[in-house]
């Protein structure tokens, strides 16, 4: 007997959450998408979007986003609250983000990096 597998959505996601989460989620995907080709994959406590394989996973809180990037070496930026390396030439990152304007050039530049990644 095959075990049941919850489905979830990307809406469920934003249920309950400030209006602002749903807008930066928004500025990243169109972000991602004007790299190109980007599959939404929503998982039970986060959605992955995916080129090939998975290059950001994303956190919805009530009043931020929390955006985990795939890169090949360490970001020293202050808006890094989280490093972690995952193998010798693997790390992921994680970045607060609370208002869409966060998602500016400096963040959409590693979202392409973590893009490129995943080809």
């Amino acid at each position: 007997m095959e075990p049941q597998t919850a489905a979830y959505s990307v809406a469920d996601h934003f249920a309950g959450r400030d209006p602002a989460v749903a807008a930066i989620y928004a500025r990243l995907l169109d972000a991602a998408r004007g790299f190109g080709p980007v599959t939404e994959e929503p998982k039970k406590t986060s959605i992955h979007l995916v080129r090939r394989t998975a290059f950001a996973g994303i956190a919805t809180r009530r009043t931020a986003l929390i955006l985990t990037l795939k890169a090949r070496a360490d970001i020293a930026s202050p808006r890094i609250g989280r490093h972690e390396r995952a193998s010798a030439g693997r790390w992921h990152l994680e970045v607060r983000l609370e208002s869409p304007a966060d998602v500016d050039p400096e963040l959409i530049g590693w979202l392409r990096q973590a893009y490129d990644l995943a080809a």
